[in-house]
């Protein structure tokens, strides 16, 4: 294994330090780095909180800042935050208004998440599960949450910065969950820093059809295919899950898992626009990058949004955080 390293133990909160010190002007580190948050909290909005296992990293801290996430509570890598890592969240960035809790269906998270809405008061959730690969994995009870998670934070962001309440918010973030799905292909595992060997190991000729970002298997384990032919199975099972409602404008992500460059992310964004396009939905608005990563992975995963007008319009709503910024 060859990684920047101190030390395994170490090495999360190095990093922490080291994100929130490059990006002062926008974020600040909770005690006993439980959470990352916002410097500027904005007096009566919903708060936004979302977090999970750390090496997904430019998610969930990265998106933290105006109209995306107030805070991100970052666990361990691959591991949960714990229950008292939300509470502490938000009994700092509640404001007044309540809190969002944006959860990935993993069972750790879901559970963790659970107790500490439990033990607070103002708190709704949502739960995302975009991955149309499997519908139980050995992380899940159900679909996972994955890429989408992005999409949802994004909307739902433009949204309580406008001043949404929070039923309303919880809502829309149900809403453009279901209006949202993905599929990974893993070309090559990750490294876990503790563990210090990959996480499963495949073939130099080999791809893992439907993986999930921690490395959890997927649909099947393939021969390695053309871009063009990965495009065409990843895309018809996103539209195939969607049936008739995968019609009309719509947002493609295309999300790399650490390490697959631009330039082969942007090869299966072409490939991905133009099948789906022949299907009849109208790509509006693109973002293509590594954002939802699995630490060293290869590959890349598939998101299609179907979007509204009002979702379009807050999509579009001015972000700035570490990892997306526009309309400032």
């Amino acid at each position: 294994m060859k990684k920047f390293l101190n030390s395994v133990d170490t090495v999360l909160t190095e990093s922490l330090d080291g994100f929130v010190s490059a990006h002062s002007d926008i974020l600040t580190l909770g005690d006993e780095y439980k959470f990352v948050r916002r410097r500027q909290l904005k007096p009566g909005k919903v708060a936004l909180i979302s977090g999970g296992g750390s090496g997904h990293e430019p998610l969930h801290g990265g998106l933290v800042g105006h109209g995306m996430l107030d805070a991100a509570c970052p666990g361990q890598v691959f591991t949960s935050p714990t229950p008292d890592q939300m509470l502490a969240a938000v009994q700092v960035v509640d404001t007044g208004a309540g809190c969002l809790f944006i959860v990935k269906n993993y069972e750790g998270d879901v559970m963790n998440f659970d107790m500490a809405a439990e033990m607070s008061e103002g708190v709704l959730q949502v739960v995302t599960n975009d991955d149309v690969a499997v519908e139980n994995s050995s992380y899940t009870t159900g679909r996972r949450g994955v890429a989408g998670t992005l999409v949802v934070e994004k909307i739902v962001g433009g949204a309580a910065e406008q001043g949404l309440a929070l039923p309303d918010l919880k809502a829309l973030g149900d809403r453009v969950n279901g209006a949202t799905r993905s599929m990974g292909v893993a070309l090559t595992s990750c490294t876990v820093p503790a563990a210090g060997r990959p996480t499963f190991e495949i073939g130099d000729n080999e791809m893992e059809f439907g993986v999930g970002i921690h490395g959890e298997p997927g649909r099947r384990r393939d021969a390695l295919k053309s871009a063009d032919a990965i495009a065409e199975e990843v895309c018809a099972a996103i539209t195939g899950d969607l049936g008739e409602r995968a019609k009309g404008p719509a947002l493609l992500f295309i999300n790399g898992f650490g390490g697959t460059p631009s330039m082969e992310l942007y090869l299966m964004y072409n490939s991905a626009r133009k099948i789906f396009e022949r299907q009849g939905v109208t790509v509006v608005r693109s973002l293509v990058g590594s954002y939802v990563t699995s630490l060293d992975m290869a590959g890349c995963s598939i998101t299609l949004t179907m979007l509204d007008d009002e979702m379009t319009a807050l999509w579009d709503a001015p972000v700035h955080t570490a990892a997306l910024r526009w309309g400032m």
